[in-house]
């Protein structure tokens, strides 16, 4: 009897991993990160979370009619180690022209995450989105990965999958105050 029971968890473990491998390869179509990297402008996925300081929730749609650079990151991430210091630059280098960069800590312990902000000297806001509930909407596969938000609400290429370079991060930028 032990070992029909025992049988039966391992089924059930097995049917959720599948299910689960299933959904991945066959999910919403990659969310939004795909529809950017055809080249198509799409309304930004909703993005409401707590601050990483425990300030006020952060909510994307109050944003409108500034540009948003929203870098989805982990603390540990060895991409988003090197990138961290690019993007700080970036975020001082466009704050002052109607630019706003937020991270949004993924899949992580927010002990670690506030570390990683305190190491990097993060100027901008992160929130905190622990379990990774965002990351389906917004077609994130790994980390770091870097969308530009324009005015309107709408996402604009280019997505950055990885390290994003200066250039990658200021072309982004230009491209969703253009738009």
């Amino acid at each position: 009897m032990r070992r029909l029971a025992q049988l039966a968890a391992v089924a059930v473990v097995l049917a959720l991993l599948g299910l689960l491998v299933w959904d991945v390869a066959h999910g919403s179509g990659g969310g939004a990160a795909k529809k950017v990297d055809e080249g198509k402008i799409v309304a930004a996925p909703h993005l409401r979370l707590p601050r990483l300081d425990g300030g006020a929730k952060f909510d994307l749609a109050s944003y409108r009619g500034k540009v948003v650079v929203v870098n989805f990151w982990a603390s540990w991430c060895v991409p988003c180690k090197k990138e961290a210091r690019t993007l700080a630059a970036a975020a001082t280098r466009w704050g002052g022209k109607g630019v706003v960069f937020v991270g949004v800590d993924a899949q992580d312990f927010s002990g670690a995450a506030k570390r990683f902000v305190k190491r990097y000297a993060v100027p901008y806001g992160v929130v905190r989105d622990g379990v990774g509930s965002s990351l389906g909407h917004w077609g994130v596969t790994g980390f770091p990965e870097t969308f530009f938000v324009d005015r309107r609400g709408r996402l604009v290429p280019p997505h950055i999958t990885g390290q994003a370079s200066r250039g990658a991060i200021d072309e982004g930028v230009r491209r969703a105050l253009t738009a």
